[in-house]
């Protein structure tokens, strides 16, 4: 993969196209390879060597090909990378896809290869992905990463909340009453899971970006 990982970025899944469009380029290549010898043999053409060579060229070609057109999924994103020569990327977001489903033909499901299509919540709306070698592993495994994305953006959010309310904590410390003290460690549970349900809110798409950060600001600010 020659996408670059982000920091804490790990790879969960990394697939090619089925192998069997590699059949047709096979028996192609193999056509031009037997092609030149039999001139070299048959006609004594010398240049027949030539022509069994580049037989063999054009199939490393089309293998490299089919070697990088590859599919990543990793705990961040949806990564389409393909290109030989040039190289090609398209990256889906976890927090940005909406659903992900898969289909198969009857002889994709013989081969084991199919189409898989992620709806996203950008304009363009859906990424198809076909001849997709495995289709059901890599739907699986981009609905189990969007399940722990979503734990851990969950993570991140209670160490958010828990940062906030522990400055407030040490800003009463320091000039508040006892009193005052105590009255907000009491309320910080309750503001915590204010805050949760308010991302969940976020996460379900009841609540956008603007009306969550609006209503978290009240809560820390009361």
């Amino acid at each position: 993969m020659r996408t670059p990982l982000q920091k804490g970025e790990k790879i969960l899944l990394l697939t090619h196209s089925s192998w069997t469009s590699l059949i047709i380029p096979a028996f192609f290549a193999l056509l031009i390879v037997v092609a030149g010898l039999l001139l070299v043999y048959h006609f004594l053409w010398v240049w027949g060597w030539l022509v069994s060579l580049l037989g063999i060229a054009y199939w490393l070609l089309r293998y490299y090909t089919w070697r990088v057109d590859i599919w990543v999924v990793t705990n961040f994103r949806v990564i389409d990378e393909s290109g030989f020569l040039n190289h090609y990327a398209k990256e889906s977001p976890l927090d940005k896809i909406n659903n992900v489903s898969y289909d198969q033909t009857l002889a994709g499901r013989l081969f084991n290869f199919g189409h898989v299509e992620i709806q996203t919540a950008a304009e363009a709306g859906a990424t198809d992905y076909y001849n997709v070698n495995h289709p059901r592993r890599l739907k699986d495994t981009i609905t189990a990463a969007q399940a722990e994305y979503k734990n851990w953006q969950y993570g991140y959010q209670a160490a958010q909340m828990a940062a906030a309310i522990n400055m407030r904590s040490g800003s009463d410390a320091s000039g508040g009453s006892g009193y005052a003290r105590t009255a907000d460690a009491a309320a910080a549970p309750g503001v915590a899971a204010e805050l949760e349900k308010l991302f969940e809110l976020k996460m379900k798409g009841a609540l956008s970006e603007e009306e969550y950060n609006r209503a978290k600001a009240r809560l820390l600010n009361h």
